[in-house]
């Protein structure tokens, strides 16, 4: 059961901000994120000794009352052995705010629960393995829940507990207008650091009265279908039930045109002394030129990132704000890219590119903001199959086919814009205000789903600060037998 519900009338958002701190203040926040990072391994250490002591204590014959008291998974569990081991497991432990260790407490919590589901059946989706320890590489974030969390007036700086204020690189009016207005109150703060080893902050936020902004117009197409695609020329083809075409977001393939920057810093790279000695085969220290380079490496991953999210944030904002009914297709992107091997790694790059299954996320908070309604086709709905003409289907159409030509009526049409054609055509049962049944209408298959539910928990919209905490723990002091390992 989440913790918090969000109110009537209100919605969670995050507002996303680079941070310009000081040498001091950026050691601070790598202080934080290796706090997080090592209460995170070491109670993860200390639950895989209990579990595998408890193990070889059954195959010892002894009773079950007998056994090493199990370890329980839940926050409150493993925070409170943590307060009872860290003065002697961390002795530094005063140096860093209680939030950076709740913060890999949380991360471990949520870790065994949803093995622990997935092992039992209670989560849908892939299996989900056991908890794994957090290298030094790994993502540096931490998370503020408590104390002085705040956005100063002057609208240049930010205030985090332990670390102090905080120079923003960009302005913050956007969020301080709304808390000076008594609109919006922040819940949390999550800093993390990018490839690029920029820090960012993003506030968690409860905000009340998100609605449509009133110079943002409204098309005369009510309906419309989004097809998703990896083309240069089509990354979103909009298009309505009556076969016009609104839009073509042309794909910005910042990837792609990275490629011979990356190929050119990763050999080089490769050249100079790095973390691994290939002829002793063992660690070592990786010199300063190597780290330069990596550090290169990662601004230009990082640039590519923010162009494709750029691209993707007003597209969605123009079609969630124009129009009142969007249709969009499900797709199994990572079914798409898990096999083909290096056959098919051109097409997997540019699905990862496109970020194609992005669409839809931003959708489905975007459509609550400004009152318009997101359906989403069946994952098996043949959209691009179908003839918009007709309604008869083509099964033996392939990817490299870009033009749809009819075998029934003769129709042809380019492949993108008949399926947006299609997907719109699953709208008109949601704008009149029914559930259409599934086959109905020219486009015949499976039917459509409607997400319009009012926000979660937990569900910080554009870029996300933290995820719910859903625990539904049902252990009293100790694990569960669905929590250990059998």
């Amino acid at each position: 059961m989440a913790r918090f519900e969000v109110p009537d009338g209100s919605t969670v958002q995050a507002y996303r901000f680079a941070l310009d701190p000081t040498p001091v203040q950026a050691r601070a926040l790598a202080s934080h994120a290796g706090a997080a990072r090592f209460a995170h391994n070491h109670m993860l250490t200390l639950v895989k000794a209990v579990m595998d002591q408890r193990a070889a204590e059954r195959s010892y014959g002894i009773a079950e009352e007998e056994l090493t008291p199990a370890l329980g998974w839940s926050l409150p569990a493993l925070r409170k052995v943590w307060n009872q081991r860290k003065t002697f497991c961390a002795p530094w432990w005063p140096e860093n705010s209680k939030e950076a260790y709740n913060t890999g407490l949380d991360s471990l919590a949520r870790g065994l629960d949803a093995w622990s589901r997935s092992r039992h059946g209670l989560r849908s989706g892939k299996a989900v393995g056991f908890g794994r320890f957090k290298t030094a590489r790994a993502r540096r974030s931490v998370r503020f829940t408590t104390g002085t969390i705040r956005v100063e007036p002057d609208r240049h700086h930010v205030t985090l507990p332990r670390v102090g204020t905080i120079r923003t690189h960009e302005s913050t009016r956007k969020l301080a207008r709304r808390i000076e207005a008594g609109t919006a109150r922040i819940l949390s703060a999550t800093v993390n650091q990018d490839s690029s080893g920029r820090w960012y902050c993003s506030f968690q936020t409860l905000v009340t009265a998100k609605t449509r902004p009133a110079h943002a117009p409204r098309s005369s197409q009510r309906i419309v279908g989004v097809d998703v695609g990896v083309r240069a020329d089509g990354l979103l083809v909009v298009a309505t039930p009556d076969g016009c075409e609104v839009a073509r977001v042309p794909a910005p393939r910042s990837l792609s045109a990275a490629q011979r920057r990356l190929r050119m810093l990763q050999r080089r790279a490769a050249r100079q002394h790095g973390p691994y000695d290939p002829v002793a085969q063992t660690k070592r220290r990786p010199s300063k030129r190597w780290r330069a380079t990596q550090a290169r490496i990662g601004k230009t991953h990082a640039h590519a990132a923010a162009v494709r999210r750029d691209v993707l944030h007003k597209a969605t904002t123009s079609l969630a704000q124009q129009h009142q009914v969007v249709v969009v297709e499900t797709l199994n992107v990572a079914g798409m890219r898990a096999k083909g091997g290096v056959r098919k790694r051109g097409l997997n790059r540019a699905l990862a590119d496109a970020a194609v299954a992005e669409v839809r996320r931003l959708l489905e908070y975007k459509s609550r903001w400004y009152g318009s309604e997101l359906v989403a086709a069946d994952r098996f709905y043949p959209s691009s199959k179908t003839c918009s003409g007709c309604g008869r289907r083509k099964p033996n159409l392939t990817l490299a086919d870009r033009v749809f030509e009819c075998d029934g009526c003769g129709v042809r049409i380019d492949r993108d814009l008949n399926a947006a054609i299609n997907l719109a055509r699953l709208g008109e049962p949601a704008d009149a205000g029914e559930q259409g049944p599934a086959g109905s209408g020219p486009v015949a298959g499976r039917g459509a789903t409607r997400e319009t539910d009012p926000a979660k928990a937990g569900d910080a919209a554009g870029d996300e600060a933290s995820t719910p905490h859903h625990h539904q723990v049902d252990q009293t002091g100790t694990a569960s037998p669905q929590g250990e390992a059998a």
